[in-house]
């Protein structure tokens, strides 16, 4: 099984941990992983303010750098939604349409793809997961709690194999955490309330860590968690799935 890794730009840049979290824990699935280095943005910011006519050029290097691999997998919810929403390029229409049917979340390929049922991760402390709402909403990794349908959740059933976490139960476990991409610029304010919000469901049920699928989520409320100088840190959950015992 040969597979494509795909790094967004920000994790990229900003937590480069998280990429090799997420490449150390498919090649210790036994996958020949790639990273193809002329990969870059895949264009969800431009998209996200209303200028989707000016991706072309992303969603043309993605073709290129992605279409000879039997799966692509990314760890963030958002970029892969918004490939599978938005990858198209006039006059390769089949390359495109085959991307994004083997485009994959990292939680994601793991669960439906590789099927899992073990890991040798530990990580002795209490964790908050974060749902994303790309993810959850988009790409289905969760059920959402209005409705009433059985539950389920792709990043906690991967979390309950790590040993020593304790996940820890949330109020309003699914609630937007405000960044939304471009939004967090346009609405600073209604989107710092809702992280502050959203953090305080995590600090009053005692989490340790906040995790996630989406990095992004995350950034924004690592610089909230910041300014009120709090102990409380961010992870992503590549980097729990990955960590070994010392």
């Amino acid at each position: 099984m040969k597979i494509g890794l795909f790094i967004p730009c920000y994790i990229d840049q900003f937590y480069p941990k998280a990429a090799v979290a997420a490449l150390e824990l498919l090649e210790k699935m036994g996958l020949e992983v790639y990273f193809p280095k002329n990969q870059t943005c895949c264009g969800q910011p431009m998209a996200n303010s209303g200028f989707e006519h000016l991706t072309t050029g992303c969603n043309r290097l993605f073709i290129e750098n992605f279409s000879s691999f039997d799966y692509i997998v990314c760890p963030s919810g958002s970029c892969v939604m918004h490939l599978k929403e938005h990858l198209h390029l006039s006059g390769h229409d089949q390359q495109a349409k085959a991307i994004r049917e083997k485009l994959y979340e990292l939680t994601e390929f793991l669960t439906d793809i590789l099927e899992i049922n073990e890991l040798s991760a530990s990580f002795p402390f209490k964790v908050g997961l974060h749902q994303s709402c790309h993810g959850q909403r988009g790409l289905k990794l969760s059920q959402m709690t209005e409705l009433v349908a059985p539950a389920f959740s792709k990043p906690e059933k991967l979390l309950a194999m790590v040993k020593g976490l304790e996940l820890i139960p949330l109020n309003r476990k699914d609630e937007c955490c405000g960044f939304g991409g471009t939004f967090c610029v346009t609405e600073e304010a209604v989107s710092v309330k809702m992280g502050k919000d959203r953090l305080s469901d995590h600090l009053r049920n005692g989490a340790q860590y906040i995790t996630a699928t989406d990095l992004s989520c995350l950034m924004h409320l690592e610089g909230i968690l910041r300014r009120q100088k709090s102990s409380l840190k961010i992870i992503h959950i590549a980097e729990i799935l990955n960590h070994q015992p010392l």
